[in-house]
């Protein structure tokens, strides 16, 4: 008995890390958040992605092919040279006969290299190509959704989904899934040939095989955990950044660059821990594979050479020292997959994570869609009709109450009121970026929702007053990829607007750099340059929601200049603050509370001594004791 006590030993101190594992996957079983575990089955998201690679079927297919040639490197290596420690010890050993041995392992070894560099390429080339049309979808999806849904996701954390997320994806398809599949097939071929080689042996090994199960199950869990915590961080960071490096200039005006720093600061220890957390998790699991990898391996040596020193046999096989040698390398092939199949399990969890998100993003049922019978309108007129329209973004908290108005092709009609009263609102229906719950609005007699919606928003050109103007130049800006149109059209819509004044000044002109937003412009130009692109589109309906606001006099002067020539080009829609702007329109609306109190020209309006009067008189007296 004190002969084997070096194996109870060793199995003693394994069986205490494996009570110590057990213990702390109870504990963790029980602080785990009920939310924690994803909802789609993986089944489904497997089912989901094999979608976007079934039209790579050949690829995969080829690459199984050459991973078996990669295997047989793997199942052949540790025979040979256990044949050749043979062929070395034995009497009447050739020179020549090692050499032919010690070439053919080459040549093994040369084809699982070009195998594995064959494979690598076909599956990475495969991968980005699946995960280009994953991203395309989704971006597609996003800019499907109707406002109110992008409203209620941060951006940044649809950045994360079509980043990060795509990114996990695209591993599962260039690397573990087929890493899983070679280590599964690895495994059943080590543990075959060791059986044909010595099945006491084997025996011996398999012994292990519990304990590593066990490590495994619970490196599993922990991993997850780990992995979903840095996973919420970095979404969480990523958020923040977005939203705080847009709005830097409000951080800045009140001089809060310090409660800033404090929450990034906050955000990234969280990060940090969470990182610290899985490298904690790796750092103890990948010990304790090659702690059982080596006790492995002891053991061998230990029964080996007390078997082959004493001439003693096992099972009534004979242990030689080829087959010591051929085993030694066949436990290293043995438990480095295993430990890579756990690893990779985990990271195949990972990616389904990260599946289950982008999956979530795709589900989201636009709110706003084509009915089955909508029409493709090629030219309208501009004429609009609201009847007994009722609206609420929250259900029951109506934002307009039984509007009706008639708007004629090619009028100017204004929309005035207090803040709140829903004046946008009333412009964000007509382009349908929402749909009414109650009545109905109609364009040209139809029903907008009987039309196709990139049918009816490329007849709008609309003019808001925070331009966005995307990172490029000005041509770009202005033309938003539209194709077919040459310099001097452009510079002929730049004209039209006023535009052309200090575009003209600028050393690069049309080519001149526009920064992220365009926050190298003024205010003033930028609206200008939405005016031309607006132009340059040729809409039938044009809409300005405060066009004119937080503009310099000078500016005004050119923006009220555009704005006369536009109205020969078609339907506008105005909503203004101020009263002095809109003078001229044929028609004004004066809304309160979501509800239509006042409308006619602006004479008939201020005859009528109501709110409308009330409102002019009021911004007329002080504009006068500005002026004096």
């Amino acid at each position: 008995m004190a002969e084997y006590l070096p194996i109870l030993i060793l199995g003693s101190i394994i069986g205490v890390f494996s009570l110590i594992f057990i213990l702390a996957y109870i504990l963790l079983k029980r602080s785990k958040p009920k939310d924690f575990d994803r909802h789609m089955k993986d089944t489904e998201i497997i089912g989901r992605l094999l979608r976007y690679a079934k039209p790579y079927w050949k690829q995969f297919v080829l690459v199984f092919v050459v991973m078996l040639f990669s295997i047989v490197y793997d199942l052949v290596s540790p025979l040979l040279v256990g044949h050749i420690v043979e062929t070395v010890t034995v009497p009447g050993f050739r020179y020549s006969y090692l050499l032919q041995v010690v070439i053919v392992y080459a040549g093994i070894l040369l084809v699982s290299m070009v195998c594995t560099y064959l494979q690598s390429m076909i599956l990475q080339k495969t991968g980005q190509k699946i995960l280009s049309a994953l991203r395309q979808d989704l971006f597609v999806h996003i800019e499907s959704l109707s406002h109110e849904q992008l409203n209620n996701i941060p951006v940044g954390k649809l950045v994360t989904r079509v980043t990060n997320d795509t990114n996990a994806i695209s591993f599962l398809f260039t690397n573990i899934l087929v890493t899983l599949l070679k280590n599964v097939m690895v495994i059943v071929g080590v543990l075959g040939a060791m059986l044909l080689l010595n099945y006491a042996l084997t025996l011996m090994v398999l012994c292990f095989v519990p304990f590593l199960l066990l490590f495994t199950v619970v490196f599993r869990k922990f991993s997850r955990t780990v992995h979903r915590s840095v996973s919420d961080a970095t979404t969480d960071i990523n958020t923040y950044l977005s939203e705080n490096l847009s709005g830097i200039k409000i951080t800045q005006i009140f001089n809060q660059e310090g409660t800033k720093y404090t929450d990034f600061v906050t955000r990234s220890k969280k990060l940090q821990k969470a990182k610290y957390g899985r490298l904690f998790v790796f750092g103890v699991f990948r010990p304790m594979v090659y702690m059982l990898n080596i006790s492995c391996v002891m053991c061998l040596l230990y029964l080996g050479s007390k078997g082959y020193i004493e001439n003693l046999s096992f099972f009534g096989q004979v242990i030689t020292s080829n087959v010591v040698v051929s085993f030694y390398m066949y436990i290293s092939k043995f438990f480095n997959p295993i430990q890579t199949l756990a690893e990779q399990f985990d990271m195949l969890q990972k990616s389904f994570a990260s599946s289950e998100k982008i999956f979530t993003i795709l589900d989201m049922v636009p709110q706003v869609v084509d009915e089955e019978d909508a029409v493709e309108l090629e030219t309208i007129k501009g004429e609009i009709e609201f009847k007994d329209v009722w609206f609420a973004y929250k259900k029951d908290e109506w934002v307009l109450k039984g509007v009706s108005f008639h708007v004629l092709p090619r009028q100017t009609v204004a929309f005035v009121g207090s803040t709140g009263s829903g004046k946008t609102t009333i412009l964000s229906l007509i382009c349908r970026n929402y749909d009414i719950q109650k009545g109905q609005i109609l364009i040209d007699g139809i029903d907008i929702r009987k039309i196709k919606i990139a049918s009816l928003r490329k007849h709008f050109g609309q003019m808001l007053q925070d331009v966005f103007l995307f990172s490029g130049d000005i041509r770009s800006n202005i033309l938003l990829r539209k194709e077919g149109v040459s310099d001097e059209e452009v510079m002929e819509a730049a004209r039209y607007v006023n535009a052309d004044s200090f575009i003209n000044r600028l050393e690069g002109g049309l080519d001149e750099v526009v920064r992220e937003r365009g926050n190298n412009f003024s205010a003033g130009q930028r609206q200008l340059l939405s005016f031309a692109r607006t132009i340059i589109h040729k809409p039938a309906v044009m809409i300005l929601d405060e066009a004119t606001a937080n503009i310099d006099t000078e500016t005004e002067i050119l923006i009220q200049d555009s704005l006369e020539k536009m109205k020969n080009i078609g339907t506008m829609l105005i909503v203004a603050h101020r009263l002095s702007t809109i003078q001229h329109a044929d028609n004004i609306i004066l809304l309160s509370q979501g509800q239509i109190m006042e409308q006619g020209n602006h004479q008939q309006l201020l005859a009528l001594k109501g709110r409308y009067h009330q409102l002019y008189t009021l911004q007329y007296t002080k504009q006068q004791l500005q002026q004096s």
